[in-house]
């Protein structure tokens, strides 16, 4: 039975032309399990799907849905069984309110969430609508769904930004940062004039990781993190590679997750890795106009986990176009738990899926 193998990845198996050595990692990751939801699963009325986010409470997940249409967060229960996933049960859907004034003025799509044990609220990235001079945005919500406040974001990201953000390519992932004073907001690619999308060859594609201090709602610091290129060589014209989730696991030490999709292969165009990220020694690019032009010091990375290597473990040996990924409750073990979904698109490409991934995380 696949669903109980146990794969363990050392810190030495892998490697990236362009990565660069982190010699003090101390992560380990192991796969335990997966699951997939049903297609075609309705709560409250909406289509269960787009899921491109996801965090952990207190037994509860949040999940949060990147249909701008229809803007909404699941919260759900994922019960472990030993160490694998008994099953997803939706508990519920929160739907935003369209009408506020804010989400006329920023398109709502969701791509990250965190839950705020503070305040007791959700903290939500948009990517905006580049194209219809839509910004992004971080912003606060109540578990209700009603709008609360946004923070403040650096001129270069706005759509009409000197910088040129690209569409679909701006605020993605979101972590709470290891100190508890904000969070910490990813690009998914890089600004147009701080370098190009990857591509098939190297290229010098850095995205900012920007900090939000939570009181002040302002940005406070920010580093630069380089793409990997493009790894599978496209059938057809499309392809792409950028950040869509990061967790800080101590401080300035992060796991950065990369998502590059190839299209042509159907159900087998993702490339999913996991980084082990050092920017204790990276520059603060906050105040840098143009990264192309600048000399700074990026964050140093290293490659520690590649969804490949367990594909053939997987319910249905598909890697799918993972986005999300939280930590989760301690095991059995009493080791830490990381949890990670896919965001299906509503299978607007291809046979897509709504897959949860369940791996143990070991911090030396």
């Amino acid at each position: 039975m696949k669903k109980f193998i146990l794969l363990i990845l050392s810190l030495g198996i892998f490697s990236c032309g362009s990565t660069k050595k982190l010699d003090n990692s101390s992560i380990k990751l192991s796969y335990l399990d997966d699951f997939v939801l049903p297609q075609n699963l309705e709560v409250n009325g909406s289509l269960v799907g787009g899921l491109s986010g996801i965090d952990y409470h207190q037994g509860d997940y949040y999940l949060v849905c990147d249909q701008p249409s229809n803007p909404r967060i699941y919260k759900a229960k994922i019960p472990f069984t030993n160490r694998s996933i008994d099953t997803v049960i939706i508990t519920e859907a929160i739907y935003l309110n369209k009408e506020e004034a804010f989400y006329k003025e920023h398109t709502p799509d969701l791509e990250g969430i965190r839950f705020d044990a503070e305040s007791k609220s959700l903290i939500l990235s948009s990517e905006g609508s580049i194209q219809n001079a839509k910004d992004p945005s971080v912003f606060n919500i109540s578990t209700e769904g009603n709008f609360i406040s946004t923070y403040e974001i650096p001129e270069y990201f706005k759509a009409f930004g000197e910088q040129k953000p690209r569409n679909n390519g701006v605020f993605e992932g979101i972590a709470r940062s290891s100190d508890k004073t904000g969070y910490w907001v990813a690009m998914e690619l890089p600004l147009e004039k701080d370098g190009p999308k990857p591509k098939i060859y190297p290229t010098n594609s850095p995205v900012r990781i920007t900090k939000f201090n939570k009181q002040s709602m302002l940005p406070v610091s920010q580093f630069a993190y380089k793409l990997d290129r493009i790894s599978k060589l496209p059938i057809n014209w499309f392809a792409v590679n950028g950040v869509t989730e990061i967790l800080e696991y101590a401080e300035d030490k992060f796991l950065v997750l990369e998502r590059a999709y190839s299209a042509g292969y159907g159900s087998n165009g993702n490339t999913v890795r996991i980084y082990d990220v050092d920017a204790s020694k990276a520059s603060n690019t906050l105040e840098i106009e143009n990264l192309k032009k600048a000399d700074y010091q990026e964050a140093e990375k290293r490659l520690i986990f590649d969804f490949k290597s367990i594909k053939n473990f997987l319910n249905q040996e598909i890697i799918d176009n993972i986005e999300g990924m939280s930590f989760g409750p301690e095991l059995p073990n009493e080791k830490k738990s990381l949890i990670l979904v896919s965001d299906d698109n509503f299978s607007s490409f291809s046979k897509q899926i709504t897959q949860f991934i369940l791996l143990e995380l070991e911090i030396d």
